[in-house]
């Protein structure tokens, strides 16, 4: 069987993440949280509160799903939504106390699951592949125009 596949970037790059997602999900089921509303709270913690828009900007989701998303955020307390002073019409989402609290425990699951993935690999080796790995990125972001600010 020819596997080539396993040498092309974008296969490797997707298949690597997809497997990262589902490693992640299974070890985030202690927090209570979704791969999806861990998303939420890395963005919002790394960007700050922001309108529902650009929050599904940043998470490649359509406005509707967001919407869904955060109604049960909302309901676990993880997220509140306060009205735009810009426009009335308009909500900013914005974390909670517990969300925040909530946050550092979400890193260290992150973080167990980079291990997983990066095992066997020497501190070079890791270094040099995230290095890399932000070159790449970089690359696309230069070749699209856009980017996480």
């Amino acid at each position: 069987m020819d596997k080539s596949y396993e040498s092309r970037l974008g296969f490797l790059i997707t298949d690597a993440g997809r497997l990262c997602g589902r490693l992640y999900d299974k070890r985030a089921k202690r927090l209570g949280l979704t791969r999806a509303q861990s998303h939420v709270l890395a963005y919002l913690t790394w960007q700050g509160e922001m309108n529902q828009a650009r929050l599904a900007e940043f998470l490649e989701i359509t406005p509707i799903s967001l919407t869904r998303l955060l109604d049960r955020m909302e309901g676990y307390g993880w997220v509140e939504r306060v009205a735009s002073g810009d426009d009335r019409r308009a909500f900013v989402i914005r974390l909670t106390r517990k969300a925040r609290s909530m946050f550092p425990r979400v890193l260290k699951v992150g973080d167990e699951v980079a291990e997983e993935g990066l095992r066997g690999l020497s501190l070079a080796e890791r270094e040099t592949l995230i290095r890399l790995l932000q070159r790449v990125r970089g690359n696309f972001v230069e070749s699209i125009g856009e980017g996480i600010e």
